[in-house]
């Protein structure tokens, strides 16, 4: 048993070892009120890689003690799958965990809808695809989905003080001894990828001698070594992981492209591809915005290209987006007016649709008074007539508040101050 890699010997048996996946599994969420009612359906679990989605199938059969069985949807063949439903019909019920479930081929799904039609097998798919695209649609209509989210660094921390202390499973045998740093370093290094954390951890551990009291201490230059990413936190100035993140972001705002490359260099040194992309992503919406619209779904663009070459080709990709977003003209106003309205209505600021805006696609709604008076602006040669749309207690409500910093946004402020104008005049 010991001879199977760490992460393998560290998979929960129960729901309540589980690690993450609090808005599936704590309690009152859906697979946590499954176990309650011991009814386990048909699923497909689906997100990144090493958040546990075949632990979590394999603790959810554990907690119900059922027969289960995990079978490969690329390496297993037919015939395997014929003995699970031959030893199913013996047993009454089995718990198939299928892994790489999107690449099942059209023979062997044949084989298993109507096995999981009559529920002689509850099926756990498990796939790193989005099932929308990647999964057969018959095979999706008879499971429900479930995304499975990237650990947290508190999470990843948590498995790993569990792997050190756990003597039959885990390292609790060996005396180990691991600075914060280090610690630091395989939980953020790992990116939400507990398995990656826990076989970084465990390189760490067989492949650094013990001293002469027999201790093995780990310290952050070999968990940079056995993750094989640099540290943010280990340069001369100590910026750790979220300063160089937060400078990089606010680099972008203030229009500094030497300083957002500067940072943007430090974290394709440390490898970490999937922060960059994030922070340009939400900068491109959330900053520039209405001043150059264009740059979001080009920055969308540049990342997926950059995920696609890897480094160190990503760099190409990634450079020619944040000069595009440095030297945009900047907004917020589209997100800070939806700010606006969440506010009035989280204060309960709502009021009741006006009639002629309601449904009337339905038998009485006339009679009702619904849809009525409703104009069709496509009637009028403006494409615009006056009518009330906000609900009478905020009518007069105004969220937008346009900036000029782009020609883009200069010409939506022309067009809302005219409208604005016009439902003056009418009122």
């Amino acid at each position: 048993m010991k001879q199977q890699p760490l992460a393998y010997r560290m998979r929960p048996s129960h729901i309540d070892d589980i690690i993450g996946q609090k808005h599936l599994v704590s309690e009152g969420k859906i697979i946590r009120r499954m176990v309650q009612a011991k009814k386990l359906a048909s699923m497909i679990l689906y997100g990144p890689p090493g958040t546990g989605k075949t632990s979590l199938a394999y603790a959810l059969a554990k907690s119900l003690d059922l027969p289960v069985k995990m079978l490969n949807a690329v390496v297993d063949k037919k015939k395997d799958m014929e003995i699970i439903i031959a030893e199913a019909k013996m047993t009454g019920h089995i718990v198939l965990i299928l892994d790489e479930v999107h690449r099942l081929d059209k023979a062997k799904q044949d084989f298993l809808l109507p096995h999981l039609e009559s529920n002689l097998i509850t099926m756990i798919g498990c796939t790193t695809s989005n099932p929308y695209h990647a999964i057969n649609p018959a095979i999706r209509s008879r499971c429900h989905l479930f995304e499975l989210h990237a650990l947290t660094i508190d999470e990843v921390k948590e498995a790993i003080y569990r792997a050190l202390d756990d003597v039959e499973n885990g390292l609790g045998n060996y005396d180990i001894m691991i600075n914060n740093d280090a610690l630091n370093h395989f939980a953020i290094a790992a990116n939400g990828d507990l398995r990656s954390a826990l076989n970084g951890l465990e390189l760490a551990v067989f492949s650094t001698p013990a001293n002469e009291d027999n201790q093995i201490l780990i310290d952050l230059t070999t968990a940079e070594e056995c993750m094989q990413k640099k540290s943010f936190s280990h340069d001369k100035d100590g910026d750790n992981h979220y300063d160089v993140l937060s400078a990089f972001q606010k680099s972008i705002r203030g229009s500094d492209v030497n300083a957002a490359l500067h940072y943007l260099g430090r974290l394709i040194e440390a490898q970490d591809l999937d922060s960059i992309g994030r922070r340009m992503i939400v900068t491109a919406y959330e900053d520039i915005g209405l001043a150059n619209p264009q740059a979001g779904p080009r920055t969308i663009a540049a990342v997926e290209a950059a995920e696609r070459l890897g480094f160190p080709e990503a760099r190409i990709p990634l450079s020619v987006a944040i000069i595009e977003l440095c030297l945009s003209p900047k907004s917020n106003s589209a997100y800070k007016a939806l700010d606006s309205a969440l506010s009035d209505i989280r204060k309960g600021k709502i009021g009741d649709i006006p009639n002629h805006l309601k449904d009337s696609h339905y038998s009485g709604a006339k009679q009702l008074g619904r849809g009525i008076d409703y104009k069709y602006p496509h009637h009028s040669d403006s494409g615009w007539v006056y009518q009330e749309y906000l609900p009478d207690i905020i009518k007069d409500r105004q969220y937008y508040k346009p900036k000029t910093t782009g020609k883009f946004e200069r010409a939506l402020k022309q067009v809302y101050e005219n409208i604005t104008q016009q439902k003056q005049n009418h009122k």
